[in-house]
């Protein structure tokens, strides 16, 4: 079988025209506390949002459908597709296109983040067949990667030969430990159309995907990157995106453009689940736990471009000069978009951000507009 490359296939950048946007309606109890309510509520505000500009899919098990229906604006299309968590960055399908504007959507093989080495549930059998069952919904081929682990937040494309990754995800041994770092390059380019992959150093400190590049790095524009950013030499995060900075200055595109990098500050402090956020979890066997206080991933970076939009997290409360921050420092570089501010900590407290619960589905010939 033929890879998306050799068909002629690549992976556009989140930044170019949408059909529309994925999602899956939370409902795990150890990702989402007191029954997913806050989350449901941040989940069904970023979908009316996305609703506005594109056409919003929302995944459901079956037992989710009438309160999935109650909650979202009637124009997004509810797929009766099981998953076990909501995740859909990671186990929707990666959507890639051909200079003609056909879609198809890849599915890689995913394990919950490492599988027996590290993975953060031990049953993910639904999650790993949802790409696919995507992919049947829409009714686009289907390329199958497995056995090739990856998630789809691991990886950020600018649309013109360029594929962003942090090596610590990456080279996990809970993901290809059999390949080596030159071997994943040639698949990551095989199956996304590009000609070089940026290895960053580091993510977000206590990432518990490996640190995700999503979390860390986005493109905004071809050869344009904003960068998470710590101001605390004392911050562990300090270091990390430091070294990535340095990276990625003295790096180039496919093209040969060296980067126009912008800084985008985390929180001036570590954002921590409460005692009374962390008593709302229901942790099923062999599933990874919080603890009160923990230290969560919290970063802007974790935005989502939709069309003539964008939808930016924040924490709320001691947070709030560093939310208008984001926000103003995203209008900046987004200037042809509505940058849009949504109250995303019920969506941290899972695990991660407005990224990590959205896949793009690239506009294309063979897809309903």
């Amino acid at each position: 079988m033929q890879t998306p490359k050799q068909d002629g296939f690549f992976m556009p950048a989140e930044f170019s025209p949408h059909h529309g946007t994925v999602l899956i309606f939370p409902e795990r109890p150890g990702s989402w506390g007191y029954g997913a309510a806050d989350a449901r509520r941040a989940f069904a505000e970023i979908a009316e949002k996305l609703s506005a500009h594109e056409q919003v899919y929302m995944l459901v098990n079956s037992g989710n459908r009438e309160a999935a229906r109650a909650m979202l604006p009637p124009a997004v299309r509810l797929l009766e597709i099981p998953t076990d968590d909501a995740w859909a960055r990671d186990v929707a399908p990666t959507f890639v296109r051909n200079a003609a504007g056909e879609v198809r959507g890849i599915s890689w093989q995913f394990n919950a983040w490492g599988g027996e080495f590290n993975g953060l549930y031990t049953d993910y059998a639904q999650d790993d067949a949802a790409a696919e069952a995507v992919c049947k919904a829409l009714s686009v081929p289907c390329y199958h990667a497995a056995p090739f682990v990856l998630e789809g937040g691991a990886i950020h494309s600018d649309g013109e030969g360029t594929v962003m990754v942090t090596a610590p995800c990456l080279l996990s041994p809970g993901r290809n430990p059999q390949l080596s770092r030159d071997e994943i390059t040639a698949k990551l380019c095989a199956y996304l159309g590009a000609e070089k992959v940026l290895w960053l150093p580091h993510g977000i400190y206590q990432d518990e995907t490996d640190e995700h590049v999503d979390n860390i790095a986005a493109f905004t524009a071809p050869g344009e990157i904003v960068l998470a950013w710590c101001e605390d030499r004392d911050d562990p995060q300090y270091a990390m995106s430091a070294a990535d900075y340095e990276y990625l200055s003295r790096e180039t595109d496919a093209k040969g453009r060296h980067f126009r990098i912008t800084k985008l500050p985390v929180p001036h402090k570590p954002v921590c689940v409460t005692e009374e956020e962390c008593a709302g979890y229901e942790f099923a066997e062999g599933e990874d736990t919080r603890e009160p206080g923990e230290r969560l991933a919290a970063s802007y970076v974790n935005f989502y471009f939709g069309n003539g939009c964008a939808l930016v997290p924040q924490f709320g409360g001691e947070y709030a000069e560093d939310d208008a921050r984001a926000v103003e420092i995203l209008r900046g570089c987004l200037k042809d978009r509505e940058v849009i501010p949504i109250s995303a900590r019920a969506i941290l407290l899972g695990g991660g951000n407005i990224h990590c619960i959205t896949q793009q589905i690239p506009a294309g010939t063979n897809l309903n507009e």
